[in-house]
């Protein structure tokens, strides 16, 4: 017997519902429609370590308690995506982006290490 117990596994956490948004047209769509559910919508460079933290921290994190729906950019494949969301909200592209908007309201938007699932979260409790 020895100081570590290899026969117990982890319990992997379920995958989020994340949505991947693949064009100008159907980001347009998304945030002319936000209603009463509230979106996030993830900016991820494939090909960056940091985003690939902040993504893996916020998946980590993220607990799917609040009604919120999840949108995923793959920056690499749609940089037009990210610039129309530029465009429409008036925030700045940066890459890794953390964009929450509820009702016709941006209630939170944060970059790289700054992306908290849990302040998210609480911010989409009170709202």
């Amino acid at each position: 017997m020895g100081f570590f117990n290899f026969s117990k596994t982890k319990e992997k956490k379920e995958a989020l519902p994340w949505e991947k948004v693949t064009s100008v047209e159907q980001i347009n769509e998304i945030l002319r429609n936000v209603g009463e559910t509230p979106i996030l919508l993830f900016k991820h460079s494939t090909r960056c370590s940091i985003s690939s933290m902040a993504l893996n921290a916020f998946e980590r994190n993220w607990s799917n308690e609040v009604n919120c729906k999840l949108f995923f950019i793959d920056l690499l494949k749609h940089r037009d995506v990210s610039n129309e969301i530029a465009t429409l909200t008036g925030i700045m592209h940066q890459s890794p982006q953390c964009i929450v908007v509820n009702g016709s309201e941006i209630v939170y938007d944060a970059t790289h290490t700054a992306i908290d699932a849990r302040r998210i979260e609480s911010i989409l409790r009170k709202s």
